[in-house]
């Protein structure tokens, strides 16, 4: 008896077709995206660690000068000024603070806040940025107050400053305490300018 076979395309008796290749999973894209975007997070807050860290550093560095070298830079400086007072370069933002009365705004709750009336001038040559967020108080047991929104009428305007102009204003903290200074920093990683609070 001769064997016969099924014409082309039927399947063999007894075996049938053949079974489906297995369907690709995308779970592996999925954890390889998820990787890469902790990666990136974790470097991003590595960049802006080390430029934070980086200006305490700076800090640090001045104020760890040795005594010696404090007492006999001023000496050194007075030797090389000329006898004809050269004009003193101004800082490139100046703020000046002073002790103000809490004018009470109607969304203050209550009037347990502290304001002073701060003013900030644009000594340098590009527009800075002043807003109320931008400021912090120090009082004399050196606790750090930030800026209550709106609590005071007299409140520091969220304005840009053009090179030469100033605002003036008041920085309000919650609680009632004496402050000591006044910490403005232009935008959230600016460089940062302290005044006394008089």
């Amino acid at each position: 008896m001769s064997q016969q076979f099924p014409p082309p395309g039927q399947p063999q008796p007894g075996y049938g077709y053949p079974p489906p290749p297995p369907k690709k999973s995308n779970a592996g894209k999925i954890v390889g995206f998820s990787c890469l975007g902790i990666v990136g997070v974790v470097v991003l807050l590595g960049v802006i660690g080390a430029v934070l860290g980086g200006e305490s550093s700076d800090k640090t560095a001045k104020e760890s000068t040795p005594p010696a070298a404090a007492a006999s830079a001023p000496a050194k400086a007075s030797e090389s000024k000329p006898s004809s007072a050269e004009p003193e370069k101004k800082a490139a933002v100046d703020v000046a603070a002073k002790k103000a009365e809490f004018n009470k705004s109607v969304i203050a709750q209550g009037d347990d806040y502290t304001s002073v009336s701060v003013t900030v001038t644009n000594n340098s040559g590009k527009p800075i940025n002043v807003n109320p967020l931008y400021f912090a108080i120090t009082d004399t047991n050196g606790t750090k107050h930030t800026a209550e929104l709106g609590a005071d009428e007299d409140q520091i305007a969220t304005v840009e400053l053009a090179p030469g102009e100033n605002v003036t204003g008041a920085i309000t903290g919650k609680g009632k305490f004496t402050a000591k200074t006044v910490t403005y920093t232009d935008g959230l990683i600016g460089k940062a300018v302290r005044a006394d609070v008089s």
